[in-house]
């Protein structure tokens, strides 16, 4: 295990609205608000069409591949995530979604395009004086939490 101490800023109540790509519009948000590290919680619609990544196709392989999942209809949505700039000082959500119809849910992150149907609800809690980062691991080909 790896940490750092983190400290609570600014809190933002964000409305995205329909049509919006869930991490495209938290991390353009993120950067216009000069946001570098925050948790966050979101709640709404997830629309027809929109995709999550649903785990690896094998569990310990060397070569990792993702796989996706299509929702071929609304769902309700309910997700938890965090942002930290990447190697470039940018802002990157990682966000897991848990996404369910009549009774069948699917989980997964958002980051191959979930779209909000009509409207969705985030509370972004921003994280000041963290050194915390997440670096490019060529092992996983993940950017992870460097904290």
């Amino acid at each position: 295990m790896k940490y750092s101490e983190a400290k609570f800023g600014r809190v933002f109540v964000i409305r995205l609205e329909d049509g919006d790509s869930v991490h495209e519009a938290i991390e353009a948000f993120a950067a216009a608000e000069n946001i570098r590290a925050a948790a966050l919680i979101i709640l709404g619609g997830a629309d027809a069409g929109s995709r999550l990544v649903v785990g690896p196709e094998q569990g310990r392989s060397v070569t990792i591949q993702p796989m996706t999942f299509l929702l071929e209809n609304v769902h309700e949505a309910a997700g938890t995530g965090t942002i930290f700039p990447d190697a470039s000082g940018m802002p990157r959500l990682h966000l897991h979604m848990a996404c369910g119809r009549n009774g069948e849910t699917v989980t997964g992150c958002v980051r191959t395009g979930v779209t909000v149907w009509h409207v969705m609800e985030a509370v972004v809690f921003e994280l000041t004086d963290t050194p915390a980062v997440r670096e490019y691991d060529p092992t996983t080909g993940f950017d992870l939490l460097q904290p």
